[in-house]
This record gives structure tokens, sequence and C-alpha cells, in this order.
């Protein structure tokens, strides 16, 4: 018998000659798959690493209600109810999950205990969407967004309920332990609620509901997707590579639950149930014209027969009821500096190189004709966009680089447009700019002055009247809300706190910059193309070696720096060394 010292070919080799013959053969039409495990025996490759484990990210939660209420205040008009319910239910939401975290023998888990999952109730176009958005940018947390209307019971039609909890891992980046601890949030719930008067049960609606049911409570949801070939692909990729089943899930305990809508009929339903109680209010509140009001007098039974499941409404225990926005609100809107309609625009215009301000009676122009059209502050888009339409189609083909939006661009859009674009009129329109850029600095300075304290604590900077003044301009003349401007003149205050470091580490002398100094420096970094090695290498230039020359004379080696001392070093630096040499010369005379 003839014995073989050869060593046993290669698995993956033969698969690799196969394939060439096929593909010669057959063309693209026969394909080899991979077995999805070899033989022990056969196998050569060694045992694949272990990954790295990364530093899970954890929740640092410690935000107060009244924290989280001023954050949204400085984007968000009216609606302080909503802000309230919202910012403290939330609030206590995370700092529960933090306090269970740093105490686990405390009694977290009671029998009959209920999450603060939200319904939020109003109008579209009031804010909804965006505060929620707002509040899981402020926390942290991983935040998705659903729309009710495209979910299933099952999953065969639209999509699955528990998607929305799988893609809360997407969201965290792959780390499971942070997705348990995500927002989400799900729109148009009142989409969901089963037909009143249709006889029969409404299965396509109130599965959707039941299937929430379980996710709004606590379940654990698998990561892996039923039915999903490229899940399945994963999964059999993973057991070839470790030779285990790998079943991963995430816990929703800690997922809280978001949902809105606009539920048209639900007032007449509340307006039947306090009508026939004549408890005294019932013909008030249905005399009401004011919809919200009668909307904060909901039950849970009112909500029971607009459609929704008791079980599913009892998962629903807090309820946040927003106001509609009236023209004054919606004007307000336009004019708040963080506002995301105004800045868009500003960037677009900004995309050809053109810049923009707005007039105050043209945004209130504005603000009137999207209350006309009664979708709330989603109607503004649409009336900034008509409006502005034409000079954004047309300035850009032109050498134009500065567009002063006055009311005029409503009232005779065509003329201004030509006085725009027309070389011979640059310089009035640039006084016309000029004018409106300095309104809205005006604006801004005192939006900043109403909210020092706030802004202040939030960024730990002083707001200075003169740091107010350089965060003014430094907005008028960039495109970016009033959050990022003071992380801006944060950014350069830290700045100059390291040049004094880097002065004392080169040359062995601390220099301490006065307020005034301070915000000189702040204001070179904001308004001029200075760096801030440019900047430390002037202060080495102008001072090094008259305070080494004082130090020489007096042993003093701390030096307070002025805004003057900035402007005049040679001065500055004079009077030191005078200072000095009379010191000296009192002390040699007091000896003799």
């Amino acid at each position: 018998m003839e014995t073989h010292n050869e060593k046993l070919p290669d698995p993956r080799e033969i698969e690799r000659e196969l394939a060439e013959f096929l593909s010669k053969k057959f063309g693209g039409e026969v394909r080899v798959i991979s077995p999805f495990s070899f033989p022990q025996e056969l196998r050569e490759e060694p045992p694949p690493e272990e990954p790295l484990k990364e530093e899970k990210k954890t929740i640092t939660f410690d935000l107060k209600p009244e924290e989280l209420i001023s954050y949204l205040d400085q984007y968000i008009i009216r609606q302080d109810e909503a802000k309230a319910i919202l910012a403290t239910k939330i609030c206590t939401h995370f700092n529960r999950i933090r306090r269970a975290e740093e105490f686990p023998d405390d009694v977290q888990d009671m029998v009959g205990g209920v999450k603060n999952n939200i319904l939020m109730i109003g109008p579209t176009g009031v804010g909804k969407t965006y505060m929620i958005k707002l509040i899981a940018k402020k926390i942290g947390v991983p935040f998705v967004k659903g729309d009710a209307t495209k979910f299933s019971e099952t999953g065969y039609v639209g999509g699955d309920v528990e998607d929305l909890v799988r893609d809360l891992v997407a969201e965290a980046d792959g780390d499971i332990e942070l997705a348990q601890h995500g927002i989400i949030y799900l729109d148009e719930i009142d989409k969901i609620a089963a037909s009143r008067g249709m006889i029969g049960a409404d299965v396509s609606r109130t599965g959707v509901q039941r299937a929430l049911l379980k996710p709004m409570e606590e379940t654990d949801v698998e990561l892996k997707v039923p039915h999903d070939p490229i899940s399945i692909m994963q999964e059999i990729d993973r057991f070839r590579k470790t030779g285990e089943r790998d079943k991963r899930s995430i816990n929703t305990k800690n997922v809280l639950f978001i949902m809105s809508g606009a539920f048209g009929g639900l007032a007449e339903i509340i307006t039947k149930r306090l009508t026939k109680q004549r408890i005294g209010f019932g013909a008030t509140i249905k005399e009401s014209k004011d919809e919200s009001e009668i909307l904060k007098h909901v039950k849970s039974e009112d909500l029971t027969e607009f459609g929704f499941e008791t079980e599913f409404v009892g998962r629903l225990p807090v309820r946040a009821i927003f106001d509609r926005l009236s023209e004054s609100d919606l004007s307000e809107i336009l004019r708040n500096p963080n506002n995301p309609v105004i800045l868009g625009k500003k960037l677009d215009f900004a995309a050809y190189n053109i810049s923009v301000k707005f007039e105050d009676n043209l945004l209130r122009a504005l603000a009137a004709m999207a209350f006309i059209e009664n979708t709330g502050a989603r109607g503004l888009v649409s009336a900034v966009e008509k409006a502005l339409l034409i000079f954004e189609k047309r300035m850009p083909s032109t050498d134009a680089k500065l567009f002063p939006a006055t009311l005029s661009v409503l009232e005779s859009p065509e003329k201004t447009l030509e006085i725009y674009t027309d070389s011979e009129h640059q310089e009035e329109v640039a006084a016309v700019f000029d004018k409106l850029a300095a309104e809205e600095k005006a604006s801004i300075k005192a939006y900043l002055l109403s909210n020092k304290k706030v802004l202040s604590e939030k960024h730990k900077l002083n707001l200075t009247p003169s740091r107010m003044e350089i965060a003014a301009g430094f907005y008028v003349n960039r495109i970016m809300d009033i959050g990022k401007v003071i992380e801006k003149i944060k950014f350069f205050s830290d700045e100059v706190k390291k040049m004094e470091l880097d002065f004392y580490k080169k040359h062995d002398i601390n220099i301490v910059m006065e307020d005034d100094a301070m915000d000189y420096l702040i204001e070179q970094l904001a308004d001029n193309d200075v760096t801030p090695e440019s900047l430390s290498k002037m202060l080495s230039a102008d001072f090094e070696l008259g305070l080494k020359l004082v130090r020489e004379k007096t042993g003093k080696n701390r030096f307070f720096i002025t805004r003057s001392a900035l402007l005049a070093p040679e001065a500055y630096i004079s009077v030191l060394i005078k200072e000095a040499l009379s010191v000296k010369s009192a002390s040699e005379r007091n000896i003799s």
C-alpha cells in the first residue's frame, strides 16, 4: 500500500480552484457556496484574536428639571406647561436610572411600578418633534424617531415595531448598554387608534397597539431580525469564526417611549363627557374656542373612546398638551436667534457667497402669511421659501453679494431684485444691509442680556458687557446659533489662559490677564484672522525682555496685564521700570 506523506490540501485552495473551473465552464451562472465549517483537523488558521473591549459609554446624567427647561426656552417659544412636564418627567426617568446604577441594593423594581412613558397631544407644527430632538441631543442618549402609520403587528407589512428598538443599537454605535437607555419617539400615534363606529375589531390598528405593549413596559428584543437574509448571513459568519451562536438582545426596561399626535376629534369627546357630568364648568368648556384648553382635561376614558386599547393607554401615564401657536408666536419664532428656519435660509444664500440680513417688518409679514396656512411653525418654512425663491434663483447668477431682506421683497419682488443686482445701486444696498446688521446686533445683545445667567452657567463663562458685544458681533458675521457662538467665545477664553501658561513655561514669568485684556485678545481671535500661536509669539516679543529686566531690578515675578498694556507694551514696561527705580532710590535714601 502506497503511503502519502504529502500534506492534506487546504480546503480553501480546493474551493478556489473549483470556482475557477466552474467559472470557465458556466460563466457567472454557477458559484461555489462556502461550507459553514470545516473539520477541525483541516483547520490551520490560528484562532481569531479577541477584539479589544471598547470602553462602554455610561449614563452620567445629572440634569435638573429647571436646567432642562432653561435650555428648551432658548429654542422653543411658549409651550411652558408642555416643557415643564417633559423636562420634569424625563429628568426624573434618567436620574432614577443613574441612582439605580449607583445604589444597586436599593429597592428599584416595585410591583405595579409604571415607567414614565409620555403622550404628547397638540396640533401639527407646534414643536412636538423639535422639542424631543432637542432633549435627546441635550441628554446625549440614542434617539430613534418612527412613524406609527408605517408599523404593523407582524412585520410583514410595513416595519416591525421591534425594529425601533433595534435601531437604538445602531444609533448607539453597537453599544447595547447605552441603547438600553435610549428614547424612542413615535409620531402620528393617533393614526393607529381603532376607527370609531366600525363594526368588528380594527385589527390593522389595534394590532400595532398590542405589538407596542411589551416594548413599552419591559421585554427583551433579539437583535437578530427573523426572516431577514442579511441578519441570518451575519449569524452564520459569526458561527464560522467562533463556533458559537451569538444570541444578543436589548432590554427595554429603561427605554423611554414618547408618542405624539394631533388627535383630531378628541376635543369633541372630552367636551361631550364634561357636558354630561354637569359639574358647573361643562358649558364653559363647550363654548370655549381654544381647543388646547379642552384637551388639558383629557382622561384615559377619552383616549379609550378615541380608539385606543385600555392597556395601551395605561402605559402612557404622562400627558403633555401643546398650545396652538398664534401669529405673534410665529413672529417671535422667526426672530429667535436660534431659529433653524432663518439660520437655514442664511446658509442657503451663503452657499453662493451671498450674505443675507432680515428686517423685522418682513419677519412679521411672513409670520402673518404662515398663520393663515394654519399649519403652525411648519407654515413658516413655506412662507419664507415662497417669498425668497425668486431671489435665491436669480441672485447667484449676478455679482450681488449682499441681500438686505426687507418688506419690499414681498411688496415688489421684481423691482427689489432689479435694484439689488444692479451694480449702480450697490452703495445704496450696502447701506441698507449695514443698517439691518446693526439692528440684528442690537437684538442679539438684548437677547444675551436677558439670558445672561442661563448662558453663563451653561457654558461656564462670565459674560461681561464686552464679551456680549464680541458675541453679538460674532453672531452677525457668522451663521450659527447662540449656543455655538458662546461655545466659541469660551474656546477663545480658554486659549488666552493657555497663552498665560505658555508664557510662564517659556520665560518663567507669571502674567495674569485682566478682564479688559482678556476680552481684547478674545476679540482679536474672534474678529480677525489671528491664531493663538501668533498672539502667543506677540506676547513674547512685546513683554519677555522688559519683564525680565523688571524682575532683575525688583525680584517681582507676577505681572497683571491690562488692555492698555497690550496696546502700548513699551509704555507699560517703561512705567514698571520707573516704579522699580523709584522704589530702589527711596530705599537707598532711607539707608543713608
